[in-house]
């Protein structure tokens, strides 16, 4: 009974989003290598709308966010990094912050200034779309929309990691 009312919730939290052009089973699915990545469209810092549909034919990086996140801190300009470096090869990056208020990510960013694209998701509808459940995580997408990479967490070395893969995305 309690999934199924989560389910419900999350399902009205997508729809007032405008997020309802799922791939079928997505809400079921797991968030694996393989599987399709579910789609959805969130608003930017600089206020228009985002949708990964949008973004494929890239390689795109996902990273859920929290401005209380200390490794997601540490690891923004590290991001940043990837992104300019591998932009040119199709490669992108999208932030999505997760705070149900978006001026203390707001703040941060005023701090740790990004140039990739930082989505805000006041509800959590696509952190639970994405089966998030810690700070931060990272999904890496192929250029035919499937998942290919999950990563829970950050510590320094992992960007080692994020490299190899986006490299070898790429190159495909």
């Amino acid at each position: 009974m309690k999934s199924a009312s989560r389910l419900v919730t999350m399902m009205g939290a997508l729809l007032g989003l405008g997020i309802s052009a799922l791939p079928a089973g997505a809400l079921a699915a797991d968030i694996a290598p393989g599987a399709q990545a579910p789609t959805f469209q969130l608003n930017s810092s600089l206020g228009k709308p985002v949708s990964l549909a949008d973004l494929k034919g890239q390689v795109v990086l996902i990273n859920f966010w929290a401005s209380w996140c200390g490794p997601c801190r540490q690891e923004m300009p590290i991001l940043d990094q990837l992104y300019r470096s591998y932009q040119p090869a199709g490669f992108t990056l999208i932030g999505v912050n997760v705070e149900p208020n978006a001026a203390d990510a707001q703040k941060f960013l005023k701090t740790t200034p990004v140039s990739f694209p930082i989505l805000f998701d006041p509800t959590s509808a696509v952190s639970m779309l994405y089966q998030v459940s810690g700070m931060p995580s990272t999904i890496i997408v192929d250029r035919t929309g499937k998942i290919r990479y999950v990563h829970h967490g950050y510590k320094p070395g992992d960007e080692g990691e994020y490299l190899n893969q986006i490299r070898a995305l790429t190159q495909e």
